[in-house]
């Protein structure tokens, strides 16, 4: 019997406890600043996550896939550098977007075939490309920010019905993932890979190159957020997407994703991204310290993590 109860309890949390808890938050955030819930101020949190939600967008099939992108934070900050450059020197933001998009998907290829054909693990395949991202951003910058973006002040400040470009970029993500992961095969092939690997090898379908496409349209989106990062700060800077890659990490798996894979949507992973945002901005207000928040973020993944872990725990054994 109480197995039951651990069980209802540890499915109620995936399915309704994140809701939950981003209400909670979002009714502290309004005690503690009345000034909360205006519009312009909720479109405001909403346009400051924009770009680890992007992000978050394709750790969450990589994760549900059982793998991980430890390179997603200087992806960033190569596709936001190099574009910011493109643009800078060309006055095409078309071909700046283009460009940081092409390179994310490159990279996360890169990724994959490291993974799928010398059978790397993802962790030690990622760090490896966060290493060498770093040294491109360097070389590349020679250590300077890249200035002269003025053109990209639309993507990164400007609104379409009310609505600021970054946020309509981050809901459109959302929405194609979740989408693709719902409503296709290869959505259906990424939740199988997750849930028992060797088992769909047996069906015949080629994980290989599944797991190169997982990759590659995570890089994708990641160049993306580089792109829209660059024009939220109009400028290119070498460090600026340091740590992305564990907020967008964080992210998913508050969001409801299994670190142990199967489980897991891209719609969790943007309230996940809503959580951790209010949380931000309710410690902001508190005047703690970034060292304490950095505290915060890291108890709230092993908590995720834990209740995961008790679920399938629960599962197996009922």
């Amino acid at each position: 019997m109480n197995k039951k109860k651990a069980l209802s309890s540890g499915e109620l949390y995936r399915k309704y406890g994140i809701v939950i808890i981003m209400i909670i938050l979002f009714v502290a955030s309004a005690v503690i600043n009345h000034n909360f819930l205006k519009p312009q101020n909720l479109l405001n949190i909403l346009k400051q996550i924009s770009v680890v939600t992007i992000i978050a967008c394709g750790e969450t099939m990589l994760i549900v896939s059982g793998m991980i992108d430890l390179s997603a934070g200087f992806l960033c900050t190569t596709s936001a550098c190099v574009s910011a450059g493109v643009l800078a020197s060309t006055g095409h933001l078309s071909l700046a977007l283009l460009v940081g998009i092409v390179i994310g998907c490159v990279c996360g290829w890169i990724n994959g075939f490291l993974i799928t054909y010398y059978k790397l693990q993802p962790f030690i395949a990622t760090l490896a490309m966060t290493y060498v991202l770093k040294g491109i951003v360097q070389i590349y910058t020679n250590g300077q920010t890249i200035g002269g973006v003025n053109k990209a002040r639309f993507l990164g400040h400007g609104s379409i019905l009310g609505i600021p470009v970054p946020v309509l970029i981050m809901l459109l993500s959302v929405i194609v993932i979740a989408v693709l992961m719902k409503s296709t095969k290869f959505g259906t092939y990424i939740y199988a890979i997750g849930g028992n690997e060797q088992a769909t090898i047996a069906s015949g379908i080629n994980t290989n190159r599944t797991k190169r496409l997982i990759f590659t349209l995570s890089g994708a989106l990641t160049g993306l957020a580089g792109v829209v990062l660059m024009a939220r700060l109009m400028a290119g800077m070498p460090s600026v997407g340091d740590g992305y890659e564990f907020d967008a990490i964080t992210a998913v798996i508050v969001g409801g994703t299994s670190f142990l894979g199967g489980i897991g949507t891209v719609t969790g992973a943007l309230i996940g991204s809503i959580i951790v945002g209010l949380i931000n901005n309710i410690l902001n207000l508190l005047h703690v310290s970034t060292q304490y928040q950095l505290i915060v973020k890291g108890l709230l993944i092993a908590i995720a993590v834990i209740v995961d872990i008790k679920t399938k725990e629960n599962k197996k054994s009922k």
